[in-house]
């Protein structure tokens, strides 16, 4: 994968404000100009922060070209997303922005489009083959989680009874964040992973995960969490119990001004912040950068972007939804 790192994205704030992104009957604002075409942008739930900010990034991005842009939400359900592809078939868009629902299930929807001669763009989560999109944008996950991961082991310390919270199986996010943290953590012995939950990267799963997870291992005193709306699930769970000041640290990651808040609180230790809004508004330019001519301008198909860690040393520097001044 070619690795970015995390620019300065001065002027996004506005197009920021994180409104919902909204269901799959959503249509484009008025700002939008016709002359450009259709792009149709479909991303996971817009009532996670981080999603609506993907949503809002690559909408703004496609409207300032000139373009009109939808954003619907299939919400996890690759039936819903075969629909709303098949919706951006009929309306005759000139190019798809696809957060793929499952790295295998969304296969089949990526070659609906493509077979209707519309160009799709991956964002935030890849699909188990290439050659089909023309680009696979996300955030270098890898990374990100080696460097949360060893954030959180300088936090604990040698010794730590933990708990780990995963997002959703079907997404390889998921899988690559939890095996970067092993790779880190499995370096220090004293620390026990003592219970792990699958919680589908949702708030409310997070809270009732942790507490059965407390229920059944009171000792729990550290947590590392696959991303924030997970971990601050599970900061209202160790609330609830009266066990958060026995926690050593709390790690999560995405960078959802949520989790700024609870690092600013002292409830998070830290976050790993996903260029999300970088990577969706360079989507929309590859995408333009195809319609005009022909190719997208970036050689490599997947491509990494680097995240960027965020704790209470730099969280002021936090000047706008997913975007860390340098």
């Amino acid at each position: 994968m070619k690795r970015r790192s995390l620019l300065t994205l001065a002027g996004t704030a506005a197009a920021l404000a994180l409104t919902a992104c909204g269901g799959s009957d959503d249509t484009a604002g008025s700002g939008g100009s016709t002359e450009g075409g259709l792009i149709t942008i479909i991303v996971n739930d817009p009532s996670n922060p981080y999603w609506a900010a993907e949503g809002d990034a690559a909408k703004a991005a496609a409207e300032e070209l000139g373009y009109t842009a939808t954003v619907s939400a299939h919400r996890g359900d690759t039936n819903t997303e075969s629909q709303l592809v098949d919706t951006a078939i009929s309306n005759g868009s000139v190019a798809l922005l696809l957060d793929p629902a499952n790295a295998d299930g969304s296969v089949g929807a990526v070659k609906k489009a493509d077979a209707a001669g519309i160009p799709v763009f991956l964002i935030n989560a890849e699909i188990n083959e290439t050659g089909i999109a023309k680009a696979q944008l996300v955030s270098n996950n890898a990374q990100g989680a080696a460097l949360g991961a060893q954030q959180w082991a300088q936090l604990v310390g040698q010794d730590a009874q933990y708990a780990e919270l995963l997002g959703a199986p079907s997404d390889n996010n998921a899988a690559t964040r939890s095996n970067g943290y092993q790779t880190v953590l499995s370096q220090y012995p004293g620390l026990q992973e003592v219970a792990e939950q699958v919680a589908n990267w949702d708030r409310t799963e997070g809270h009732d995960k942790m507490q059965a997870m407390l229920q059944a291992n009171p000792g729990i005193n550290a947590v590392i969490s696959g991303n924030d709306e997970m971990a601050l699930g599970a900061i209202a769970a160790l609330q609830e119990s009266g066990q958060i000041g026995q926690m050593k640290a709390i790690g999560g990651f995405d960078g959802s001004p949520d989790a700024v808040d609870a690092i600013k609180a002292g409830t998070l230790s830290y976050t790993v912040l996903q260029p999300v809004v970088e990577f969706s508004r360079e989507a929309v330019k590859q995408a333009d950068a195809f319609l005009k001519n022909g190719e997208t301008g970036v050689a490599e198909e997947k491509q990494a972007f680097d995240c960027v860690l965020i704790t209470e040393d730099n969280v002021d520097q936090y000047t706008a939804p997913f975007t860390l001044s340098q």
